[in-house]
């Protein structure tokens, strides 16, 4: 590393002991500025970067709530709320058992580069608990919801911060939070995203950051005189954004041969698609069974554990959870064909795996670049609250569109201009800093 990022890393890492997850993403984008900050003084003199990676505001609290049994629980509750030089604070809670303050901190500090990305007035920030909403009852997760709601409420507004879904939150917990929301302070305000169809949500909002990565691969692919029709494709994960990202492949002519969930992954030479991908549906999203169910039932190959990546694939589309590729993982993936790899979920490639896609003319399309589909409906989301309307499916399928083909010329021309042409990781990098930082220079130290 040169002294400029030793310097910052060493300072991170003495501020924000035992955050590995925050180390590394901060280690990424610093990594991608130095072009930048040699061409451009004034964001080093005003110490831009050192602002950046301090949050504006972190908030912590307790959640008590009560469990069926009638026994008292505690959780813990975050609201970290990372910059808002573009705008209100936005992004997703996370209800899981491994949530902490340094994956919460890594998680918004890729929003805000991943907002800036959209072209949206959005600023970046991530919250959630160490609540594990699994096996828990409607009831309990009702309760809890309120409990957390009860302090977040505090801190939250339309135009202050506005949360979204994450792991664990979907659509029940965002109505439960919601209702708690409207009881407290007496308004019917957009200050939730992912809501339902019926009182303020969007079209496209479930499928769309599963509906963006596709189209972000599909951009990339694109400058290689490149289309997914006839592709095999890996995926990874069964959630949201790993059913939505196989539908928009089978949509646009793609064969998916892999899911994952926490217990294996299946490999269906079939190709999930139709029936195949109803059953995944109803499997995963109503009577949330495991995906070993579906290899049962279609007579398909089910592995125990990890490995998916082993599986020959043209196109990876990592969808489960954060480096969840390795260097191994990624050799494997270059040897076995694949040219190239969109991320659905947040940082799910190690640093050693990114330098082997890249080393090896992959084309790689980082987590704030391809996962930005979400947020970006999310944005068009709360401008539909603002304004009282509701856009058709089509409408809003076709801005999401546009977004995401906006974040790869955006991605691409930076990377060019910078001295990394082809280089995603580095021009999403730099293209999300450099509005955030003009905003921050134009709006004083503050």
């Amino acid at each position: 590393m040169s002294n400029f990022v030793d310097t910052i890393m060493a300072h991170v890492k003495n501020m924000n002991q035992a955050e590995p997850e925050f180390h590394q993403a901060v280690q990424e984008v610093v990594e991608s500025l130095e072009p930048v900050i040699a061409k451009h003084p004034e964001f080093k003199e005003a110490k831009i970067l050192e602002r950046l990676i301090e949050p504006e505001r972190v908030i912590m609290f307790r959640v008590p709530w009560v469990d069926d049994r009638g026994n008292v629980q505690v959780n813990r509750g975050f609201r970290v709320e990372f910059n808002s030089a573009l705008g209100p604070y936005k992004g997703g809670l996370r209800f899981h058992p491994s949530v902490n303050l340094g994956i919460l901190k890594f998680l918004g500090f890729e929003q805000i580069f991943k907002n800036s990305l959209t072209t949206l007035p959005l600023g970046g920030g991530k919250g959630g608990s160490d609540f594990d909403p699994h096996q828990k009852s409607d009831d309990e997760v009702m309760r809890f919801c309120q409990g957390f709601m009860s302090e977040l409420f505090r801190h939250i507004g339309p135009n202050t911060d506005i949360p979204a879904g994450d792991m664990g939150v979907g659509g029940r917990e965002i109505g439960f939070l919601f209702g708690q929301y409207k009881k407290l302070r007496n308004a019917f305000e957009g200050i939730l995203t992912g809501k339902g169809l019926e009182w303020g949500g969007s079209l496209i909002r479930t499928e769309a950051t599963g509906y963006g990565c596709v189209y972000l691969a599909e951009e990339m692919l694109k400058t290689q005189q490149k289309s997914f029709d006839g592709l095999r494709v890996a995926i990874s994960g069964s959630g949201n954004v790993a059913q939505y990202a196989a539908q928009k492949v089978n949509q646009l002519g793609g064969k998916v041969v892999t899911l994952s969930d926490s217990s294996g992954f299946i490999v269906d030479e079939e190709g999930i698609s139709g029936e195949r991908w109803d059953f995944l549906m109803d499997l995963k999203n109503f009577r949330r069974g495991r995906i070993k169910e579906y290899a049962d039932k279609f007579k398909c190959e089910f592995h125990e554990g990890i490995g998916v990546w082993n599986t020959k694939a043209d196109v990876a589309l990592p969808c489960a959870t954060q480096n969840e590729i390795s260097e191994e993982d990624a050799q494997t993936l270059v040897k076995n064909g694949c040219f190239c790899v969109a991320e659905g979920a947040n940082m799910p490639s190690t640093p050693e795996a990114i330098e082997v896609f890249l080393n090896n003319k992959v084309l790689f399309g980082p987590g704030k670049a391809a996962n930005a589909g979400g947020v970006g409906v999310s944005g068009l989301e709360m401008s539909q609250n603002s304004m009282r309307i509701s856009w058709t499916r089509e409408e809003v399928d076709a801005k999401l569109h546009r977004i995401m083909k906006d974040i790869h010329i955006a991605s691409i021309t930076a990377a060019e201009r910078f001295g990394s042409p082809g280089n995603y990781v580095h021009g999403a990098n730099i293209a999300g800093f450099l509005k955030v930082a003009n905003a921050m220079i134009d709006q004083g130290v503050v």
